[in-house]
């Protein structure tokens, strides 16, 4: 006996890059043993295209045990999926759906571009990563928002207004949550069962069953994974941290609980169009697991992932993982030295030859810790820096106003309000890179670290902390890896001011007419010099004149 039920995202028919569920009820009576050993997956069919997709078990309900697989089509028109199963009564079910076109805003999920070196939507249309950090936001549920005119939010609600306010495109989360030392009020749920209960109250010691998961705590995560997908933004899922300190004991669950962690994420959310997986954050201090249980967890992500979503690991500052390994898709690094003078980046661009994010450069804040007492224009410096080598930068402060444990004032930690400079400046910094042609790439890197090119005829000239009355019109002849074709004389350029710290744009009154000086450098007819406002953190936007 079974039955199909339908859930509020199912229907016939579902756009591309959305998900679709099919849920399977079995009578509890029916069901012997551990139904996180139970196999069930569905096998989707499109023409000559398949894809397996993995099911998992979703806990109880009124009519008895459940289990989903969640579908996200890739291809627009007619599917037919058939299940198979351990369990007869789940096994051989049959159904149709058809995918309808994407929707505004739906450009299916991100991955590696063409190039090797930058990323794109599934549609082809270019992403650019501008994102920040918010460790704890998902499991703050709990607790009152601060400092908010609605009395009524909660932290995961001012989260999610903060992040739609801020224009940034990606956050990265943690999936486990982490410990406070009771100066934040206790989660609601833990993403495993307890033995014999847990009550954080009473100061008891937790005891987890490794086999059994605690599936309601994933449909918390699962609507937070909602909430980012409808502001387009990306959830950077962090599986593992070491940020139990021994509280109760997730920092050192055994390799096979991991396992079967990774196996059920992936299968649950991997039809989130907005998912990326991250291993770990500073991975290399959960002491316990060897480097042989974060291989096994990469590999079980990547089987039971058939959409092939991006997949990195992060480590301590300045230890850098294997990200050679072809698994991983791109870099995640914790690492401020590349990113605090300009052209340091692209080195570690070339060796890994992959999509490179700084993923942690310090914060703004005004934290004791020296690695969260950044101001915002040394913030805002450090993302510059990254994206002018053609690399990627995260952002995130960490103010603490008064006592540095009331984490609930600490958007790195649990979310809630900005209360820094650096993020009024994102939305005003992505329309910038946005409407380049192409990626930045220093084609100079060794004599100039200043000046990227965009595609042809298009430079920016980052002036960072300088402050001067004049600039000397001095650029590459060479233009990009991608062969596009060199500067030559009398080409005719305009130069836009832009003041990326005070957000405007002005256009210089001169036009340049270039003239070879050497065989590497153009200069300009006349003098040449373009005048400046005498400020610092200015970006020039040098576009040729057809």
């Amino acid at each position: 006996m079974f039955a199909v039920v339908p859930c509020l995202v199912c229907a016939q028919t579902v756009e591309q890059w959305d998900h679709y569920d099919i849920a399977l009820t079995v009578p509890a009576s029916e069901v012997k043993g551990n139904p996180f050993d139970v196999e069930l997956n569905a096998t989707f069919v499109h023409g000559n295209d398949t894809l397996i997709v993995p099911g998992y078990y979703d806990g109880k309900d009124k009519q008895g045990e459940v289990w989903k697989v969640r579908f996200m089509p890739t291809i627009e028109g007619f599917w037919h999926y058939t299940t198979r199963s351990s369990i007869q009564s789940l096994s051989d079910k049959t159904g149709t759906l058809t995918c309808t076109p994407a929707t505004e805003g739906n450009h299916g999920p991100v991955k590696v571009d063409s190039t090797g070196l930058h990323f794109c939507y599934a549609d082809g249309t270019r992403y650019i990563p501008v994102g920040t950090t918010s460790y704890d936001w998902m499991h703050a549920s709990n607790a009152p928002a601060f400092s908010t005119a609605d009395p009524g939010l909660t932290m995961q609600q001012q989260t999610l207004l903060s992040l739609g306010e801020s224009g940034f495109n990606k956050v990265r989360s943690l999936l486990i949550v982490q410990n406070f030392d009771r100066t934040y009020p206790e989660p609601d749920a833990f993403p495993f069962v307890a033995i014999d209960g847990y009550d954080p109250t009473n100061g008891n010691a937790a005891r987890w069953d490794w086999t059994r998961l605690n599936t309601r705590y994933f449909d918390h995560v699962e609507q937070c994974t909602e909430g980012l997908l409808k502001l387009g933004i990306e959830q950077d899922l962090i599986l593992f941290h070491p940020y139990d300190n021994g509280r109760w004991g997730f920092d050192e669950m055994p390799r096979e609980a991991g396992e079967l962690l990774c196996r059920y994420v992936a299968a649950r959310f991997g039809a989130y169009r907005n998912i990326w997986w991250s291993l770990a954050n500073e991975y290399d201090f959960l002491r316990k697991q060897p480097i042989s249980n974060w291989d096994a967890w990469t590999d079980a992500i990547i089987a039971n992932d058939p959409y092939h979503h991006l997949i990195s690991i992060h480590s301590y500052t300045a230890k850098y993982y294997k990200y050679w390994d072809e698994r991983y898709t791109h870099c995640s690094i914790q690492d401020q030295a590349p990113v605090e003078a300009p052209g340091r980046a692209i080195t570690v661009l070339n060796i890994y030859k992959k999509p490179v994010i700084f993923d942690e450069v310090c914060y703004e804040g005004d934290m004791t810790e020296r690695w969260g007492w950044l101001s915002g224009e040394e913030e805002l410096y450090r993302m510059w820096n990254a994206y002018m080598a053609g690399t990627y930068c995260t952002h995130s402060e960490c103010f603490q106003f008064g006592d540095p444990h009331d984490f609930r004032r600490d958007f790195l930690a649990v979310g809630g309000k900005w209360y820094g400079e650096s993020w009024k400046r994102i939305r005003f910094m992505r329309q910038i890179l946005d409407a380049m042609p192409r990626p930045m790439y220093l084609p100079d890197s060794s004599w100039d670290p200043y000046t990227s090119a965009c595609g042809p005829g298009y430079y920016m000239v980052y002036l960072g902390k300088q402050v001067a009355k004049e600039w000397r019109f001095d650029l590459p002849i060479r233009n990009s890896r991608d062969g596009f074709p060199r500067m030559t004389e009398g080409e005719r350029y305009k130069v836009e001011i832009i003041d990326t710290w005070n957000m405007t744009i002005t256009e210089s009154p001169t036009i340049i007419t270039t003239k070879k000086q050497d065989n590497y450098r153009m200069v300009a007819e006349g003098d040449g010099m373009i005048a400046l406002p005498e400020l610092p953190y200015l970006l020039l936007r040098i576009t040729r004149i057809d």
